[in-house]
């Protein structure tokens, strides 16, 4: 890859693009005017062994460009992963650097957003299950000669990405590639992958435009987008109206260009009639509904340094509502926000508070008991709370946010709701019954105070029901609610 490069953009670009492609003659856009002796010589060799790779790359707007392989694959000599082919030094990884040479405004964007820093996830809750209690250090490569997990290899840093590796011999690391997952810390020492969500060698706009493309990463128990995508009437429009979405148009604004259904671009990404396409997805999302409890999005961006932390939730809230607004009236947009905002703040009263601290007193129980011998993830609560915040809780969240009422009743709250008094209440019970048979007085006193807790937990407004002590005018006008509906049916 070419690793000479940062940041460009207006004139600076322009400039750049002058001097990266000066050998091969310049249009007034500063693209070249034919393709380069070096990608041609390149093509005289994978027009016929990869005669895949050639096709999709004549098929993509790069060949109309004079934009060919060595434009994107080539490396200086000192370059991490670079290598000697055929009399060309290039490198396999195309960086978000990389694409930044042409692309500097979309590749900015990219970069400074949530999606780039998904790699990290390596310090995160997730890549310990994925580390020890689902995997070992099996897979042993040079660049991990102790051994590293094949469940981390082959599941989490897919879609997150991870810091690619090379040997002594300058060879990627097989444990590290191939990876195309969207936070990738690349050997320049930048974050991400375009080719995540553009595939290579076409880049089609209609490609990564579809639902699907999200779905390779945005699916599943703990984050259902797509499913949910599915459900909604979104997600029923586009499947039944995708001849009239025009998703070839390089314009493609929502309202103008096709109304029939929006997809996951329109909603994060595209152009509508008052805001310009973006490469950082977060800035019309209010809430981050990935941790327990939700989260402002800005205050996410906060903890990764991105500028971004700077435009409020509210501010994002009003960039999605300008979407919506291609398609809705005002008080459809406004009246669904409010649905929203309520299911947010139930799950968070309701279940996340209160679960959170009552794991957090019975996770110091347990430790108390069991001393250096604790280990998270190897009792039955563990599992039991990590998914009730983790998938039910999300899908909640999430199947309310894309107006999916199955994932959000179904899957989302009526699977909290049966975890927490069917499980979560009774390990809670178990764990407060050891710690005060346990002999131990550190271990006794904390499982008082975890019965105190649960006590004062079950007793709240939200739980008291669950004692047969619902509020009697509560359960008067419930009742009511159910004879008027039983009257109007007879």
């Amino acid at each position: 890859m070419v690793k000479r490069v940062l940041m460009f953009s207006g004139a600076g670009l322009f400039l750049l693009l002058l001097i990266s492609f000066g050998a091969y003659g310049e249009t007034k856009s500063g693209l070249p005017k034919e393709l380069s002796n070096e990608s041609k010589k390149c093509v005289e060799c994978h027009s016929s062994t990869t005669v895949n790779i050639y096709q999709q790359w004549g098929n993509s707007k790069h060949f109309r460009a004079n934009v060919g392989c060595y434009e994107c694959h080539e490396a200086k000599k000192d370059a991490k992963g670079g290598f000697e082919h055929n009399g060309f030094f290039i490198s396999v990884i195309v960086s978000p650097l990389d694409c930044a040479r042409c692309h500097g405004k979309e590749a900015e964007e990219f970069m400074s957003s949530h999606h780039s820093k998904a790699g990290r996830i390596t310090g995160s809750l997730d890549n310990v299950l994925a580390d020890v209690a689902e995997g070992n250090n099996g897979m042993k490569t040079k660049a991990f000669p102790k051994g590293v997990s094949a469940a981390a290899v082959n599941g989490c840093w897919q879609c997150h990405g991870t810091e690619v590796k090379v040997d002594a011999n300058g060879k990627l690391d097989p444990a590290t590639w191939p990876n195309t997952g969207i936070g990738r810390i690349n050997l320049d020492g930048s974050e991400g992958s375009c080719s995540a969500c553009h595939q290579r060698h076409e880049f089609s706009v209609a490609q990564a435009r579809q639902p699907d493309n999200c779905g390779k990463c945005h699916m599943g128990p703990d984050h259902p987008q797509i499913e949910i995508y599915n459900e909604s009437k979104h997600g029923i429009n586009f499947r039944a109206n995708k001849a009239k979405m025009n998703l070839d148009s390089a314009k493609w604004v929502v309202g103008e260009d096709y109304s029939a259904a929006p997809t996951c671009a329109t909603c994060h990404m595209s152009a509508t009639k008052d805001m310009p396409v973006t490469h950082n997805v977060g800035l019309r999302i209010k809430w981050n509904n990935r941790p327990a409890h939700p989260t402002l999005a800005n205050e996410t961006d906060k903890q990764l340094n991105l500028e971004s932390t700077k435009i409020t939730g509210d501010v994002r809230m009003a960039n999605m509502k300008k979407v919506c607004a291609a398609c809705h009236n005002v008080n459809f947009v406004d009246g669904f926000y409010i649905q929203y905002e309520a299911e947010m703040e139930l799950y968070n009263e309701k279940w996340a508070i209160p679960g959170e601290k009552l794991f957090g007193k019975a996770t110091e129980v347990l430790k108390a008991i069991e001393g250096k011998g604790y280990a998270g993830f190897a009792h039955k609560i563990d599992y039991t709370w990590f998914e009730i915040w983790h998938h039910e809780g999300r899908r909640a969240r999430h199947g309310a946010s894309m107006m999916a009422p199955d994932y959000t009743q179904w899957h989302g709250n009526y699977e909290i709701a049966k975890h927490f008094y069917g499980e979560y209440v009774p390990e809670l019970k178990e764990v407060i019954e050891q710690g005060k048979k346990s002999g131990k007085p550190e271990a006794q006193k904390l499982a008082g105070e975890l019965d105190a807790l649960l006590t004062e937990v079950l007793n709240s407004t939200n739980h008291k029901w669950s004692l047969g002590k619902e509020d009697p005018d509560v359960m008067a006008e419930r009742m009511k609610r159910k004879e008027d509906f039983d009257k109007r049916y007879k």
